[in-house]
């Protein structure tokens, strides 16, 4: 168990310097609209959504707003988490009772994260879900750390807080091309880009980002769709051709006599 805790403390360190900057701008954010460390704390800890958490400042210091506004804007905002969700029902299913924290804390990072798996040097595949567990825990971890750090600070020093929302922004491109260079395949990337691009022109700035979703999604669906057709395709490509694969297994054999 300590080593699966180390694996993960160590995996989530570039997270933790993107988290703890982002916690402290949200924690100022929270600040500077007059709510303090309980709100800040209570909302890291219970919400944790990263990029709602700053919509969601908006939203509670604007005045009333309705329970079918927040709703909207909350699956606006969060509308990726379904794909995320679906591409994990797979690997969390056998998670037992830590299961419910890891969806809870699914964030992008996370997510970023447990795609990769657990292949850490030393890694022990029975400790798969703990490792997820304590990736998921980490991260939080760092983010209401960051928090609470930029409550007081706010309280304390003082700041002008003009464009620290692009820093969100920021780590979105920092995962993005993170993402790019270390996955095989870049049809998910570039269906993302392209959708979000074409809704961009077609409905402007405002109104682009559920029709882009719904592109999205389309576009994947039937992807996968035409996979599950053709399964053979899949199975072929990391197939070796009867022969090479017969004298593999001559070489493997006389090299055990010798």
């Amino acid at each position: 168990m300590k080593n699966t805790i180390k694996n993960a403390f160590v995996a989530t360190l570039p997270v933790m310097a993107g988290y703890i900057f982002l916690g402290i701008a949200f924690g100022l954010l929270m600040d500077s609209k007059g709510f303090g460390l309980p709100w800040v704390l209570c909302m890291s800890l219970f919400i944790f959504a990263g990029s709602m958490q700053f919509v969601a400042v908006d939203l509670i210091s604007g005045g009333f707003s309705s329970l079918l506004t927040v709703a909207l804007t909350t699956f606006m905002v969060n509308a990726r988490h379904i794909f995320y969700g679906i591409s994990m029902l797979d690997r969390y299913k056998k998670a037992g009772p830590r299961k419910a924290y890891l969806i809870f804390a699914l964030t992008d990072e996370t997510y970023s994260l447990v795609c990769n798996g657990y292949n850490s040097p030393g890694a022990d595949p029975a400790k798969e879900y703990d490792y997820y567990f304590f990736v998921s825990l980490f991260d939080q971890c760092w983010w209401v750390t960051g928090s609470v750090i930029g409550s007081l600070l706010g309280t304390m020093l003082p700041f002008t807080i003009k464009g620290i929302d692009f820093a969100l922004t920021a780590l979105f491109v920092t995962v993005f091309f993170d993402q790019w260079f270390k996955s095989d395949s870049h049809f998910f990337a570039v269906t993302g880009v392209l959708s979000s691009v074409l809704c961009l022109i077609i409905f402007g700035a405002d109104n682009f980002l559920i029709p882009s979703m719904i592109l999205i999604f389309a576009v994947i669906s039937i992807y996968k769709l035409l996979q599950k057709k053709n399964p053979e395709d899949k199975s072929s490509e990391g197939e070796e051709p009867s022969g090479a694969s017969a004298d593999r297994a001559s070489e493997q054999r006389e090299a055990h006599h010798e």
